[in-house]
């Protein structure tokens, strides 16, 4: 059986407005202190868990196919470095997009 797969773009420059509902759940929240949330059911960690910690290991973003034109000495000098020059391609393009976000955040 083919699962349907369901996508949403979110345009993080033009967020819908909160509802009442979100407005008095993040209103509670602000005014909640530290002391009043309960932590009893999170086990503690050591400098050791931190120390082997990595950040979103779980996101897995959607792959699209499209056809690119490169320069071909662009192309050469991924191929050179072995398997997976499509894979380096990516990563390539998402630091500069990341970078590219940051920057914009924090000019805003």
């Amino acid at each position: 059986m083919k699962k349907k797969l369901v996508k949403y773009e979110i345009d993080l420059d033009n967020l819908p407005p909160l509802t009442a509902r979100q407005q008095a759940e993040m209103g509670k929240l602000k005014a909640a202190s530290g002391k009043a949330i309960d932590f009893s059911d999170l086990p503690r960690t050591g400098e050791q868990f931190w120390k082997n910690a990595s950040r979103g290991g779980l996101y897995k973003p959607v792959k699209a196919s499209t056809t690119v034109r490169v320069d071909a000495d662009v192309l050469y000098w991924l191929r050179s470095k072995g398997k997976g020059y499509q894979t380096r391609l990516n990563a390539i393009l998402r630091q500069a997009m990341l970078d590219e976000a940051g920057r914009r955040t924090r000019s805003a």
